[in-house]
């Protein structure tokens, strides 16, 4: 049984591969949706943005490529290629590329709220 689609198993990867920055596009590869978790991998090219929403559950992101701004609240955030941040569950938070990106995020729910 497999738990995390669309990554090949037992294999090195490069994450970057997996979700190519296409001009003027936002992809997105879900790997894993459950409930309580998903886990899906996002490129965004230069000036793409995902619009300010919240989430139920705590939303932590990694960036694999290029530089993000990622505003929380009304503070803002700019993160590069290796550094990880959490934006708390129920708290408005946007997404825009200063520069294009590739991201992991991870959102983790309560299971009541799932």
């Amino acid at each position: 049984m497999t738990f995390i689609k669309h990554l090949e198993q037992s294999k090195v990867l490069d994450l970057t591969q997996e979700v190519p920055v296409e001009d003027e596009q936002m992809l997105s590869k879900t790997l894993v949706q459950r409930k309580s978790l998903g886990m899906t991998l996002f490129s965004l090219d230069k000036d793409q943005e995902i619009a300010r929403h919240t989430s139920p559950g705590d939303a932590m992101v990694t960036i694999l490529s290029g530089k993000a701004r990622i505003t929380i609240d009304d503070q803002d955030f700019d993160l590069t290629a290796g550094k990880t941040i959490v934006m708390p569950a129920d708290v408005p938070h946007a997404l825009y590329a200063l520069e294009a990106f590739q991201m992991l995020l991870v959102v983790v729910k309560p299971e009541d709220k799932a």
